[in-house]
């Protein structure tokens, strides 16, 4: 736990930092990639793998990651990724080939699953339960919903202002900075309670997770009803069924099921699920209709986003406010109404669109929403929890969201793509195509959305996360 409450605000503003440099990486590359397949050679089937690689190796090693955070204390796991990242993030400007650029990324993947979890349980264990935990999840969340849409804004603005390896080296004086503070302001803890790390279930989720995000980013090349495909599907499946009856006969397993005894968690997490799915492969829909169809440069797309990102900062102390005042439940159901309307909006786009019609109300109706999902999302999600467990459940939530944004990436591109070829062997003008496709993924993304607000009416139970409560704490942990 941090030392004294004079550092533990600053604690706080040091793991925002890193994980807003963590989820700044997910979408920052979207728009950098026909300049890196340019400069790398990247062939149009590999190009994906840098997004990909990223996604694979954070989305499998999160849950991993939450628990070492737990067992070999969070502060040494925090400080571990950190290197890592830095590391990857170094290379990544550095990449001369294809191979060397997607290693990178996946070593960059690896940082980000020790970072997130073991930050998030950081926080958990050193805020109290309450009005002062909410007020720092608001500002986690708050990190959360703005670095995905600074991602894109500054991955333009880097890319056409200097060269698109400063997407990557941007990283490193911040992990630097994050390396020389951590041993000051956060104090190490762990579950000291825990008899054994439960090696085979480490493995078996891992691969299952790992093998799952294969399949959903691969498979709309491998084509979803190869052999490929669905291999990997069923291999993935196997292994998430061996990983339960293992977990089962554990006294000490890696996911102790009694977590999900919190039926708002469990709410949470599909919430989270919902939000990544509609979230993440809407950035990618709206950058290349605004690159492939109104033909806007790195630099004026990047810049398009900044409605995105600055609505989502004048909103976010808002909505950690609003969360403390009115409770999760309500301010979740109105973030999903917002991503919602927003998704709707975007389905009018045209192939002589403008900005200040077609896409500027959907930025504002976006940048409004999404502090209202992920604050209340991040709270829920974590609400109940022991200290023990704060780990897990932080990995749990990275999880669930990393899965939904290579979910809806796959999902929506598919229905994007197909629509595109539909409509050009009919006779239909590649920008009118482009356009078409986009719509469509736009209709299904829309639809997702909606799932969320239904799962935020009727899953998010109000009574479980009622404003200001102060619940008792459960025995402090042994710190270091």
């Amino acid at each position: 736990m941090v030392a004294s409450e004079r550092t533990k605000w600053w604690a706080l503003a040091l793991i925002c930092a890193v994980q807003f440099m963590v989820v700044l990486d997910i979408a920052v590359v979207n728009v950098a990639l026909p300049s890196i397949q340019v400069d790398l050679g990247f062939s149009q089937e590999n190009l994906q793998w840098v997004i990909s690689a990223y996604a694979l190796v954070f989305g499998g090693f999160l849950l991993l990651g939450g628990r070492l955070a737990d067992l070999l204390g969070r502060r040494r796991v925090f400080f571990a990724g950190l290197v890592v990242f830095t590391i990857g993030s170094l290379l990544c400007g550095f990449a001369w080939d294809e191979a060397s650029l997607i290693g990178a990324r996946a070593l960059q993947g690896l940082g980000a699953a020790t970072i997130s979890p073991a930050a998030l349980a950081i926080l958990t264990t050193t805020f109290q339960e309450g009005r002062e935990r909410n007020i720092a999840l608001g500002a986690w969340g708050a990190v959360g919903g703005f670095g995905a849409a600074a991602g894109v804004l500054l991955g333009g603005v880097l890319t056409d202002a200097l060269s698109w390896e400063w997407i990557f080296w941007i990283n490193v004086p911040v992990g630097i900075l994050a390396l020389a503070l951590t041993p000051v302001l956060l104090s190490e803890s762990l579950d000291r309670h825990a008899e054994s790390f439960d090696v085979p279930g480490a493995v078996l989720i891992t691969s299952a997770l790992v093998l799952l995000v294969l399949g959903i980013t691969q498979g709309q090349d491998w084509g979803w009803t190869s052999l490929a495909t669905i291999g990997v599907f069923a291999a993935s499946a196997l292994l998430h069924v061996l990983f339960l009856a293992w977990e089962a006969r554990q006294r000490d397993p890696l996911v102790p099921f009694s977590i999900f005894r919190l039926r708002t968690l469990t709410a949470a997490n599909v919430a989270g699920l919902v939000l990544g799915t509609a979230l993440f492969s809407m950035f990618l829909m709206l950058t290349l209709y605004m690159q492939q169809v109104l033909g806007y440069s790195a630099m004026k797309t990047g810049v398009a986003y900044l409605a995105v990102a600055g609505t989502a900062v004048v909103w976010a102390n808002v909505a950690a406010v609003a969360v403390n005042r009115v409770g999760v439940k309500p301010a979740l159901v109105f973030g999903m109404t917002l991503l919602t309307v927003g998704m709707v909006w975007f389905t009018q786009v045209s192939v002589g669109g403008s900005y200040w019609v077609d896409l500027l109300p959907g930025f504002l109706l976006i940048g409004l929403g999404m502090p209202f999902c992920f604050v209340p999302i991040t709270i829920a999600a974590l609400a109940g929890t022991r200290d023990d467990e704060a780990g897990l459940a932080s990995g749990l939530i990275n999880t669930s969201q990393q899965i939904g944004g290579a979910l809806g990436i796959a999902v929506l591109s598919t229905v994007a793509i197909s629509t595109t070829n539909d409509a050009v062997a009919g006779g239909t003008a590649a920008p009118q195509a482009l356009t078409d496709g986009f719509v469509n993924a736009f209709w299904v993304g829309a639809a997702i959305a909606l799932v969320g607000v239904l799962v935020s009416v009727f899953l998010v139970r109000g009574r479980d996360l009622a404003p200001q409560e102060q619940p008792v704490l459960e025995p402090a942990l042994d710190t270091a």
